[in-house]
């Protein structure tokens, strides 16, 4: 049944990404931009770990999640070091990920040409 729970919510994210791209002016950059806000909003009232329980990783893998994971890191840093730990945690559980995808890209750009 977990498959099937993360295959559905995948495919809700994707859809409504879809509908918003098809039916609005916004490029992808503000989609992208507003499922990390939404992420976010879902995980500072912990609702965003029910859907991670409900769909598994499912729930871990939309962009949702970078959000989730931001907020996530920066709450657990403030309950430990007050308002300084929610600049401080933002980035311990995202880090690696922003990291490869610098490093990725730096290597990728050596390699391919830009279209005109």
């Amino acid at each position: 049944m977990i498959y099937l729970n993360a295959f559905l919510f995948c495919g809700f994210i994707c859809f409504l990404g879809q509908m918003i791209l098809d039916h609005t002016r916004l490029t992808p950059g503000h989609v992208t931009t507003i499922f990390v806000v939404v992420g976010a909003f879902l995980d500072t009232f912990s609702l965003y770990d029910k859907f991670i329980l409900w769909a598994g990783g499912g729930a871990l893998l939309p962009i949702t999640s970078f959000g989730h994971s931001l907020i996530h890191g920066a709450l657990m840093k403030a309950s430990n070091l007050g308002p300084m730990g929610l600049f401080m945690g933002m980035f311990d559980l995202t880090s690696s990920g922003i990291i490869a995808s610098i490093v990725i890209s730096f290597f990728l750009s050596l390699i391919l040409e830009p279209k005109d």
